[in-house]
């Protein structure tokens, strides 16, 4: 068959892994395809730029170049952001020109408008890249373990604040200086905030919920939390209880519906997901005949991601030869209610300051009493100052009465700070 030619959308990070793998193993894919996979042409901004990989590919810097090209079959779009990303992506599609994308910021905002469009033009739409860098999920979600009822997806899904939780935990540094050197190595952005404030790990959230459980879920949907108030006192006081603190992505449905959201959570020693450290990321999924499964790998990455950029290249291709496309587009058949946090329960953390004279305790047990929150245990840590902290940690109970009880705290002279409040994720307090 004659060579399937693609186009590129960016040539930062990932689309220079996608040039490298394409070339140094073109043998392979090629075998692979039945055909020979060609980089026609690349968009960049400044053709001109001195680049550490080469390439035999036109570099333009108008897309239409891109768009009017009848031998150009596939766009890979790895430039990132929503504009003007989502409208390349739109035209591409529209234009019979099927799509690869490693954008989970479009793909969790925009798509319904592109997955619609994929299917009236008889085009491909993949984004395993998306989620996970490197990591096999949104195929085995379509397609292995599409027998399957899934009843719940856990993971961590953002590199940076793995990274950091892993050397608060092993170094015992405070957040700022945590922060400060992930910056210093670019594993963070100078900007932290869609990292270190879960809106990241929410986008991600959005699309393997969305596929997972068969019913569009939306970024609006997802409750966030970040990692900003998380202090060393709370990484040592999990280290005694038996847990460690990660940031979690959680969607779960049961007969209520789905509830998305993502937040630090105490994890226990003993899950799978508690020895994934620095920058790696791993998802856990439970479907009703598969059992237990877990993802694990590089979540970003030049290469890691361009593996997966490039896989989806590759299935494109395969489709072409055969003709055949839009086999795998949208799975969000049904119409699910999701319920918000407020109805979720859980066992909770709670770190206090409180003043140290008698009948404080009685007086905070009182407060959690009143609002049906059961004391699991207290325990009392290092003074500070005429205070004393105290570490609770309760019997599972709602969000809203946890709320509940802190804010009576609140208004309690005897209570001087409220230090922090973190989900225990675990089935059982023991």
């Amino acid at each position: 068959m004659n060579a399937i030619h693609i186009a590129l959308l960016g040539m930062g990070t990932v689309g220079t892994g996608v040039v490298k793998i394409l070339a140094s193993n073109a043998h392979n894919i090629e075998q692979k395809v039945g055909a020979p996979v060609i980089v026609k042409k690349i968009l960049v901004k400044n053709p001109d730029k001195v680049r550490n990989v080469k390439t035999e590919a036109e570099l333009v810097t108008n897309f239409d170049e891109i768009l009017n090209d009848p031998e150009i079959m596939i766009v890979a779009e790895v430039m990132g952001g929503e504009t003007p990303s989502k409208d390349y992506m739109l035209a591409a599609l529209k234009a019979g020109k099927h799509v690869v994308t490693a954008n989970k910021d479009v793909v969790a905002k925009y798509g319904r408008e592109l997955f619609a469009a994929a299917e009236a033009h008889h085009t491909d739409l993949l984004f395993e890249a998306s989620v996970g860098g490197g990591i096999p999920i949104i195929r085995p979600l379509k397609q292995c373990l599409a027998a399957n009822q899934i009843t719940e997806i856990m993971g961590i899904v953002n590199g940076t604040t793995n990274y950091m939780l892993t050397k608060m935990t092993k170094e015992k540094m405070d957040y700022a200086d945590v922060l400060a050197e992930a910056q210093a190595k670019g594993y963070a952005e100078s900007d932290p905030t869609a990292d270190v404030g879960g809106f990241d790990a929410a986008r991600k959230l959005a699309i393997l919920a969305s596929i997972g459980f068969g019913a569009r879920v939306t970024l609006e949907d997802v409750h966030v939390e970040g990692i900003t108030n998380i202090a060393i006192e709370d990484i040592e006081y999990a280290r005694e209880l038996g847990f460690i603190i990660k940031l979690l992505a959680i969607a779960k449905q049961d007969e209520r519906g789905i509830n998305v959201r993502v937040h630090p959570a105490f994890l226990p020693m003993s899950h799978p997901l508690a020895a994934v450290s620095d920058v790696f990321n791993a998802i856990f999924v439970k479907g009703d005949a598969v059992g237990e499964t877990m993802f694990y790998g590089r979540g970003a990455g030049e290469m890691p991601t361009a593996s997966a950029v490039t896989a989806d290249i590759i299935d494109v291709a395969r489709d072409i030869r055969h003709k055949v496309s839009s086999r795998i587009l949208c799975t969000c058949f049904e119409q699910k209610p999701v319920y918000p946090v407020s109805k979720t329960e859980s066992p909770y953390y709670i770190r206090l300051l409180v003043e140290d004279k008698p009948g404080v305790l009685a007086a905070i047990a009182g407060a959690f009493g009143a609002q049906q929150v059961s004391l699991h245990s207290v325990i009392q840590k290092r003074k500070v100052e005429r205070s004393t902290e105290l570490v609770l940690i309760t019997y599972r109970v709602t969000d809203e009465n946890i709320r509940l009880a802190m804010n009576t705290l609140l208004g309690m002279s005897v209570v001087s700070k409220i230090g922090n409040v973190i989900r225990v994720e675990a089935a059982e307090i023991s």
